[in-house]
């Protein structure tokens, strides 16, 4: 049927006011548009957003937003969140997964040509308080797991009040590292208030997660000797003071809790192997980079790593983390990050004199872990119908993949897909079990942090979750 003029006028007027509802601000997102970022070249046309959310209670939480080079009104929106606790999303926009790179300069930057941006809108959130450019209007520097959770959730809700035509944009939540608990901890809280705060929330994404301390601890050492770190005699004698009759399996043996002294023992050689012999932990075959930290870095994301892992053992929990190689160097992104112009172009206040990090020691050392392990929060997503990946670098030691395949196991959802190999390109770009809701998923050749290591392959991988595609056999 021919539509009159009057039909065509109106359906044309419908069009504009739609594309421009899409299209609208408001002035608190004006303000926070990023002009001139130092150092990024005039070809780089999409917009981005830089400062501050309020997460309560006095925490005013850094974000740095950054638009889809594709069609940022109907892309996906995803939320970025680095671990620790206390290091700053910051990292994975600078070295992993954002549209630019820090050059060596510390002054230019590098498009990435695999950034995620390709395809999504990405929001950076530095959380908790104190890390980053992130800060309490206290200067309480204190955290928990649930605290961080609830002020991330806050804060998203007055991210969509400042850009509410993302509303309806499928929203996804991902991370890394403690990520493992910042994610699913939020998930569940959007889930929980999504009648009263409705988001269009589609799924979450942890790589390289901190699912659980029992699991991440005892497969380590698995990982470890059956990576070459550790001599028979040390795995034998360990076999015999941690596992019950002597047999190493994932059930008989206790790294992780088991307090007798020599088992104890037995634990800490492996951890040192780990830690003091000049591995990168977070990539097992990866160089070990020589970095100066200046009197302002305190904590690299090494010494993270290691807080995080055998906290039941007080030798081991209370051994000195700056006396280890902390193979990152991040003097390059600390140098451009705390430079006035960049500080300028991102509105950070001249109120706020802290100077930015990549991991804050002050929130590490005042941080309280709530949770062993994610299982109910999994659980909870699962019934609410989310979907979820977890990825993990095969040469990770911080968290291997090990652990979080025991954990996915552990679940015991419906398997759709058994274990096989999953192409990028031509190339095996890893291994995937898909479940009913949740794809457990490894990348070959990639440490800690995958899409720093293996960028093309992550693009790739987090396509394919977003847009629920079948990872190419």
């Amino acid at each position: 049927m021919k539509l009159s003029k009057v039909s065509t006028f109106v359906v044309l007027a419908a069009l504009a006011m739609a594309r421009e509802a899409l299209s609208q601000t408001t002035p608190e997102a004006d303000a926070d548009q990023i002009t001139a970022l130092p150092g990024l070249d005039a070809s780089a046309t999409y917009k981005q957003y830089s400062g501050y959310l309020d997460g309560g209670d006095g925490n005013m939480l850094h974000y740095w937003f950054i638009e889809s080079q594709n069609n940022p009104a109907t892309d996906p929106l995803l939320l970025w969140l680095n671990g620790g606790p206390g290091c700053s999303s910051l990292d994975g926009l600078l070295t992993e997964l954002g549209p630019f790179t820090v050059n060596d300069d510390a002054a230019t930057l590098t498009q990435n040509p695999f950034s995620w941006n390709t395809f999504a809108n990405v929001i950076y959130l530095e959380a908790p308080a104190c890390v980053g450019y992130s800060y309490n209007v206290d200067g309480n520097c204190a955290a928990s797991d649930d605290s961080t959770s609830l002020h991330n959730y806050n804060a998203l809700l007055q991210f969509f009040e400042r850009f509410p035509s993302y509303k309806s944009n499928a929203f996804f939540v991902t991370g890394e590292s403690y990520g493992g608990i910042y994610v699913p901890t939020l998930s569940v809280r959007i889930v929980d208030n999504n009648d009263t705060n409705p988001i269009n929330f589609q799924g979450f994404a942890v790589g390289n997660g901190l699912s659980s301390y029992p699991m991440n601890d005892n497969s380590l050492v698995f990982f470890a000797n059956y990576h070459g770190l550790v001599g028979k005699e040390t795995w034998d004698a360990t076999v015999t003071e941690c596992c019950a009759g002597a047999v190493p399996s994932q059930d008989a043996c206790n790294f992780y809790a088991d307090h007798s002294a020599q088992c104890e023992l037995q634990v800490d050689k492996i951890f040192l192997a780990v830690y003091n012999r000049g591995l990168n932990t977070y990539s097992l075959y990866g160089d070990c980079q020589t970095a100066v930290r200046t009197a302002g870095s305190q904590l690299t994301p090494m010494d993270v790593a290691k807080s995080n892992l055998f906290r039941t053992h007080d030798r081991l929990r209370n051994r000195d983390a700056k006396s280890d190689p902390p193979c990152l160097d991040y003097t390059v992104e600390r140098t451009y990050m705390n430079s006035a112009a960049v500080r300028d172009a991102l509105h950070i206040p001249a109120s706020v004199d802290q100077v930015w990090e990549v991991c804050s020691d002050q929130v590490g050392r005042l941080y309280s872990r709530q949770y062993e392990d994610m299982k109910a929060q999994y659980l909870r997503l699962s019934a609410a119908g989310v979907r979820g990946l977890v990825y993990n670098g095969d040469w990770d030691m911080a968290c291997n993949f090990i652990g979080d395949q025991w954990f996915v196991d552990d679940l015991g959802y419906q398997v759709l897909e058994d274990h096989r190999e999953w192409y990028s390109g031509p190339q095996v770009g890893g291994f995937v079990k898909r479940f009913e809701l949740l794809d457990y998923l490894t990348v070959r050749g990639a440490g800690h942090m995958v899409p720093e290591d293996k960028p093309s392959v992550a693009l790739d991988m987090i396509r394919a979750f977003v847009f629920n595609t079948n990872y190419p056999a």
